[in-house]
């Protein structure tokens, strides 16, 4: 974004996937849908959209399809806020599509991708080392990485020459595991590459499955002591309908229930909830504040289909919380 006509980094910049979630119009399963509706997609990129909707500045790092895909996901992170002077597009790519089934219980998600490794290279895995401008990182307050987009190479070693880089140079780096085991070629492989992440992380958070899976301990609040061995200085571990809680390395700890709402579509509400512990951060919110900011946008993201759907901007999540908790927050 320019001011002045000066060039200004981002506080936050998502550096990894973009993509079509095609998400089922009713809760059923993939045999019996019949429509699917056309949704913006991208665990980093749903984050960034919610921390530009709250009023601080964000900017992308990605690749996107030469195709009409591509442009539509350009538009909506435009519309959003977020600068996209970063997005390289792959020319003979097609931008990355999933589809999303919902259980019509609880409304939990599925995913069927159309990337490697089940068909050949998209424009998310394409994302090169040369697409990685440093000085553009240099700036940021909080370097945002997904683990989905350290599933492959070239994004894979991409990615990590931006947290590398980050670093260096004293940008915190946020990591968010976005597990998703299909899209990996091994669990070895997985396993090895989330261990180096996590290492250069100074901010992680989990879903209940994600720490379960990494941490190997069915205990949350173990997950979490685990995490912080690593070096990490604030974890936030989401357990869905039963809250969340943010641990820091100075041993404090904050848990909070989850706000209720009807869900209608749980996808996004894990970024959601990442955007509402980075505005924290900025801000430099004590753990409290983060957590239930954090938690009432995961839970207004559940009310409809599509993870960027519900996120709300200042004055909509200032209601909600005056709603549903009786308190006022300065957002």
């Amino acid at each position: 974004m320019t001011f002045g006509g000066v060039f200004l980094t981002p506080e936050v910049i998502a550096v990894g996937e973009v993509l079509i979630d095609f998400v089922a119009s009713e809760p059923v399963s993939y045999e019996e849908v019949k429509f699917f509706e056309k949704c913006f997609g991208g665990a980093p990129m749903n984050t960034v959209v919610g921390v530009s909707r709250l009023g601080v500045s964000s900017g992308v790092i990605t690749a996107v399809g030469d195709d009409s895909f591509g442009n539509f996901l350009r538009k909506e992170l435009e519309k959003n806020g977020v600068d996209v002077s970063h997005i390289v597009v792959k020319r003979g790519k097609r931008t990355t599509i999933t589809f999303v089934a919902n259980d019509p219980a609880t409304g939990e998600r599925s995913f069927m991708f159309y990337r490697k490794p089940w068909i050949g290279d998209t424009a998310d895995t394409s994302l090169e080392v040369k697409d990685i401008d440093e000085s553009y990182i240099s700036s940021a307050s909080i370097l945002h990485v997904s683990g989905f987009s350290l599933s492959q190479n070239p994004c894979r070693n991409s990615v990590f020459k931006a947290i590398d880089y980050a670093k260096k140079v004293g940008v915190r780096v946020s990591f968010d595991p976005t597990l998703r085991i299909d899209v990996w070629d091994s669990p070895s492989i997985l396993r090895k590459t989330y261990d180096k992440a996590l290492k250069s992380s100074d901010i992680a958070s989990f879903s209940r499955e994600e720490a379960e899976f990494i941490f190997q301990t069915e205990d949350p609040e173990e997950a979490a002591h685990r995490a912080l061995k690593y070096g990490i200085k604030i974890v936030g571990i989401k357990l869905g309908d039963r809250g969340a809680m943010i641990f820091n390395k100075a041993g404090e700890k904050v848990k909070l229930p989850a706000f209720k709402v009807k869900p209608v579509d749980t996808t996004g509400a894990g970024d959601g909830w990442n955007a509402g512990l980075l505005v924290g951060l900025i801000k430099n919110w004590d753990l409290k504040k983060c957590i239930t900011v954090a938690n009432a946008i995961g839970a207004l993201i559940v009310t409809r289909r599509g993870a960027i759907t519900a996120l709300p901007n200042r004055e909509e999540l200032q209601k909600f919380l005056r709603d549903k908790a009786k308190i006022d927050i300065e957002i």
